[in-house]
């Protein structure tokens, strides 16, 4: 039980890049994790950390270890989850805020009946989250991915985007009927970092080359929510995700305005995926939430998705 707990203090200061938010995260007083970890380095006669008043940091053995221990820690928890009938115990998630407040909240129920002993940890923010700093088990993620090796990212939908307008809009102002005709209309703007103010648009021909437009408008934002309520409210062409306005789409109070051209202001192969560590592929508290949210998606309509894991 010791080299247990040593192990667990270890890792999780090493995670967290300090003994206070380690102890923070385990619910143990600071002084408690730093006799663990001094036991381990007594025990293993090695400094594992190099500790200073702004940081610690692991050392070139620590670094080592910690690669094994967190290996051995994996293999335990999902030791425990195989022992156990159905998915139990504590799930991290983190996930976008509005996202989660469409497609997240709604599934809760059904993840309750299904999976009664399991208790969901939701951090909800906009800002990519990092799995291994933040003990997060899954994490779900909007946009394009570069493969890891260590980490599963299962396509759950396609991230579809579309042009869109009120109707009272389009009456007093018209339609667009070509992406250059984008110029002259007020157009709702994402504020990315770099200041980009173009639009990219790609007829629905797949041969036919993406355009990039230069668009205008009154209201920018860096949060899509409030964009989709300037375009409800009358004031522009906006560029939204499809599951973000699906809804408002079907009652009519936003049209689609080009609807024969894919857009998307960076690459076209953006999906929405849950992102998880390798190792814990077979886990079946992630497989739970996992797959339930990706039922609840493709009820939706919101474009291609993956019903099953990649193996």
């Amino acid at each position: 039980m010791d080299r247990f707990a040593e192990l667990k203090a270890f890792c999780t200061v090493a995670a967290t890049g300090g003994f206070s938010p380690a102890a923070r995260r385990l619910g143990l007083v600071t002084s408690s994790v730093a006799r663990l970890v001094d036991a381990l380095e007594g025990r293993l006669g090695a400094v594992l950390l190099n500790r200073s008043t702004r940081s610690v940091t692991l050392t070139d053995a620590g670094r080592t270890y910690y690669e094994e221990a967190l290996r051995i820690l994996e293999r335990l928890d999902a030791a425990d989850e195989a022992a156990a009938d159905g998915a139990a115990g504590v799930l991290r998630v983190a996930a976008p805020v509005t996202f989660s407040t469409l497609y997240v909240a709604p599934i809760l129920p059904a993840l309750r009946a299904r999976h009664p002993r399991l208790i969901l940890d939701l951090r909800l923010d906009d800002a990519p989250a990092n799995l291994v700093d933040e003990a997060i088990d899954v994490a779900i993620r909007i946009g394009s991915l570069d493969p890891q090796s260590n980490l599963v990212a299962r396509k759950l939908a396609a991230h579809d985007r579309v042009l869109c307008a009120s109707p009272a809009y389009l009456a007093a102002h018209g339609a667009p009927d070509t992406p250059i005709a984008l110029a002259a209309h007020d157009c709702l703007q994402f504020a990315f970092g770099a200041g980009r103010r173009t639009w990219r648009l790609q007829a629905d021909d797949l041969d036919a080359d993406a355009e990039d437009v230069e668009v205008r408008g009154v209201v920018h934002a860096n949060n899509s929510e409030v964009l989709r309520q300037a375009a409800l409210g009358g004031l522009g062409i906006a560029m939204l995700a499809r599951w973000l306005v699906q809804r408002d789409l079907r009652a009519g109070t936003l049209v689609q305005v080009l609807p024969g051209y894919r857009v998307n202001p960076g690459p076209m192969d953006v999906g929405l995926y849950a992102l998880y560590p390798a190792s814990r592929r077979n886990s079946t508290k992630i497989r739970a939430f996992v797959d339930l949210l990706a039922e609840h998606l493709a009820a939706q309509d919101l474009g291609d998705h993956v019903s099953e894991p990649p193996a």
